[in-house]
C-alpha cells in the first residue's frame, strides 16, 4: 500500500510572486501536515498527481512555471469554496 503524501504551499500575493513549498512529507508527516491544516482552517485540496510533482520541489522553493496553471486551479477552487 502506498503511503499518503502531503505538500503545503504558501502564497501571499502582497509579498510573493509565486507560491512556495513550505512543508512536505509522507506517512505520519503527511498526516501531521493535514492535521495542522485542519486545526488552522487552512483549505485542503486532494490531487495525487499534483502532490507527486510538488513533492519533488525543495522546501521553501518557489513552484516551477510548468506547475503554475495546476496550482492556480487549486487556489481558484479553494477560494471559490471557502467563502
Amino acid at each position: 500500500m502506498k503511503q499518503k503524501k502531503a505538500v503545503a504551499l504558501k502564497y501571499d500575493n502582497q509579498t510573493q510572486n509565486v507560491p512556495k513549498v513550505t512543508a512536505k512529507g509522507e506517512g505520519q508527516i503527511a498526516t501531521n501536515i493535514i492535521k495542522i491544516a485542519k486545526e488552522n482552517d487552512i483549505p485542503i485540496q486532494e490531487d495525487k498527481d499534483l502532490v507527486e510533482m510538488l513533492s519533488k520541489i525543495e522546501l521553501n522553493k518557489e513552484i516551477p512555471p510548468n506547475l503554475y496553471k495546476a496550482v492556480a486551479e487549486v487556489f481558484s477552487f479553494i477560494y471559490r469554496h471557502s467563502n
